[in-house]
């Protein structure tokens, strides 16, 4: 029973570690499929992490914080897409530099409010019913309603992009945007629209981190998820379910070091915090193997549409 509950704990643990990065996966995720590649998710966590709590504090709300996460991560975004779609800048320039001003931004209006707690942060909420299913309740069914939502958030996203023609318009963004502007598809709308949706979905993945999973603002406080999120995108080949999957996985790396600590497991500290990017590492390698070192990347990713040059 004590291993069963060990399991039980780090499975938990591993969906409330890997839901942030769930959500910032998903937001690279449409982003990508709209064509656009943007280096710049850790920024934008940062930045919505950091909005999230000062709004969160002002307001005494976890959801107006959430709200100002979703638009702080929409705004950062809007720059990106300016920057790459309309004025058709390297889009790997731009995510870096996006990241360096997140960092920067993020650190300066967040300098007052360290060490600050949430008034009121979004805490476990154990579901009627379902909570109760052996084994199956504990670790799926007792976190905070931003989890309940990333449950929602990946399959409904996997409908949207295989089930519907908006979903097909906005994979046609991604494979053939000439195509795409040649059927009437409004090319730069939706790009600006889908980056920016991508961004706030980014903005959530850091306002989960400051008003839910350590209700605080630290700076840097993402420590790399954002990176972990860029590398997830192509661990699942851009499909949402597998995201899911793997944000988990990743996740339960990372809680899998607290606990082994906890267990006295006699480990360098150090080599346990590298742990989830060491397996972040390992499992590109061994997916750039498996395809022969060819991805299911978007046909136009990362490339500038020119209108003109049809």
């Amino acid at each position: 029973m004590a291993d069963q509950g060990f399991v039980i704990s780090v499975l938990a643990a591993a969906i409330t570690a890997g839901t942030p990065i769930l959500y910032a996966a998903l937001g690279e995720l449409v982003t990508e499929r709209a064509g656009i590649l943007n280096l710049g998710v850790e920024g934008i966590m940062l930045v919505g992490a950091v909005s999230g709590f000062i709004a969160a504090v002002a307001f005494e709300s976890s959801w107006i914080g959430l709200a100002a996460a979703l638009l702080a991560g929409g705004m950062v975004a809007l720059i990106h897409a300016f920057l790459t779609i309309t004025l058709r800048a390297n889009q790997t320039v731009c995510g870096l530099a996006l990241t360096l001003f997140g960092t920067g931004l993020s650190g300066y209006l967040g300098k007052a409010y360290i060490g600050m707690p949430v008034p009121q942060p979004f805490v476990a909420q154990s579901l009627p019913f379902l909570s109760g299913i052996p084994f199956i309740g504990p670790i799926m069914f007792n976190h905070d309603i931003l989890v309940y939502l990333s449950y929602l958030l990946a399959p409904l996203l996997w409908l949207f992009l295989t089930r519907t023609r908006p979903g097909l318009h906005l994979r046609a963004l991604g494979e053939n945007p000439a195509a795409a502007d040649a059927l009437g598809i409004n090319v730069f709308f939706l790009r600006y629209l889908y980056v920016c949706i991508g961004g706030m979905l980014c903005g959530v993945g850091g306002a989960y981190l400051s008003l839910a999973y350590a209700p605080s603002w630290l700076e840097n406080m993402t420590a790399g998820r954002g990176w972990i999120a860029v590398a997830l995108v192509i661990f699942a080949l851009w499909s949402p379910l597998r995201a899911m999957v793997g944000s988990y996985l990743f996740g339960g790396i990372d809680a899998l070091g607290f606990y082994l600590q906890v267990k006295g497991v006699t480990l360098s500290p150090f080599f346990l915090t590298m742990l989830p990017y060491i397996f972040t590492i390992v499992a590109l390698v061994a997916v750039m193997a498996r395809r022969g070192g060819k991805l299911a990347a978007p046909g136009a990713l990362g490339l500038p549409y020119d209108r003109e040059s049809r």
